[in-house]
């Protein structure tokens, strides 16, 4: 059978009468009237009958109106279906996510959904160092990252602030815990153990420490999660970590983690992408799938970012 028959058919039957179809169909009635004989000609049936007040359809009509609909509908199911399949976002894209920050919380989340909405992208996850991902993304090689910084403007880069968390000292049990909350003077004696000096947080423990005149006791520098833990678990001295880790690393080992304050030392997270080269369609499917994840995560700078664009 063929499709416009049935849809000039259906709409037939639906209005009642062939000049009115003819009208909405924007067909000439006689033309109307031949497609119709032509398919109860296919069907070798008498598909409507003809009153005074117009057509309705006749038994074997009814069941052909059912079936049409169906077809009908089956069809347009199908275009939207390949439509949708010809626009489907593929390709692979390259995401950064700094260790040791709330951007590792966001791996399994991002992944989930990705497979449910863009099973076409190939995703690459690096979880590494903050300045090496900026440079991977300053290169092209990488297509966007997850990291602490933005404060300070970086040529070949741009910056989206997503959150900041509050940083905290996280010490062994074997160490007696301070109160909930530390000041940074406090903090002058105890052996530390932080990232190197390139490193975002550390460059801002050691502004709050010049900030009193005064140094981290600095005995190792590790920028390794799991020998950090280890450090903390044998008692051999503390470190300063954002909220997120430290929250996992004091309680994989026992510890305690406590709120510097005096002056509150806040760590910004930012998406960074490179500020000359335009990214792909499918890296901005994923930047968009980023922002939203992130909004849903207290302290996000996401949607105040949002309320003061709508507001200008």
């Amino acid at each position: 059978m063929n499709l416009r028959r049935l849809q000039y058919f259906v709409k037939i039957v639906d209005v009642g009468s062939l000049t009115q179809a003819a009208d909405v169909l924007h067909v000439a009635q006689p033309a109307l009237s031949q497609q119709l004989a032509t398919l109860e000609g296919e069907v070798r049936q008498q598909l409507l009958v003809r009153t005074k007040s117009g057509v309705v359809p006749t038994e074997a009509g009814k069941v052909l109106y059912r079936h049409a609909q169906l077809i009908l509908r089956q069809c347009e199911q199908a275009r939207a279906d390949m439509s949708a399949a010809a626009k489907s976002i593929s390709g692979a894209v390259a995401v950064g996510l700094a260790p040791g920050t709330a951007a590792a919380g966001l791996a399994l989340p991002l992944l989930r959904t990705v497979r449910a909405r863009h099973p076409g992208i190939l995703l690459y996850l690096n979880e590494t160092y903050g300045t090496t991902l900026s440079e991977l993304v300053m290169n092209g090689r990488m297509d966007l990252a997850v990291l602490y910084g933005g404060k300070t403007a970086v040529h070949g880069l741009s910056f989206v602030p997503l959150l900041r968390e509050q940083l905290y000292v996280v010490g062994p049990a074997s160490m007696m815990a301070p109160p909930g909350e530390i000041s940074v003077p406090a903090l002058a004696d105890m052996d530390l153990y932080l990232a190197r000096p390139y490193n975002v947080v550390r460059k801002m423990v050691n502004e709050a420490f010049a900030a009193i005149g005064q140094a981290p006791k600095v005995v190792a520098e590790i920028e390794s999660a799991s020998t950090l833990t280890a450090v903390i678990a044998d008692g051999l001295g503390a470190t300063i970590l954002p909220e997120s880790m430290a929250r996992q690393v004091a309680g994989s080992c026992g510890g305690w983690q406590s709120r510097i304050v005096d002056p509150i030392i806040e760590a910004p997270l930012a998406l960074c992408q490179s500020d000359h080269l335009p990214l792909s369609e499918p890296a901005q499917a994923i930047k968009e799938i980023l922002l939203e994840l992130v909004a849903g995560l207290p302290g996000n700078l996401v949607v105040a970012e949002e309320r003061a664009q709508k507001a200008s």
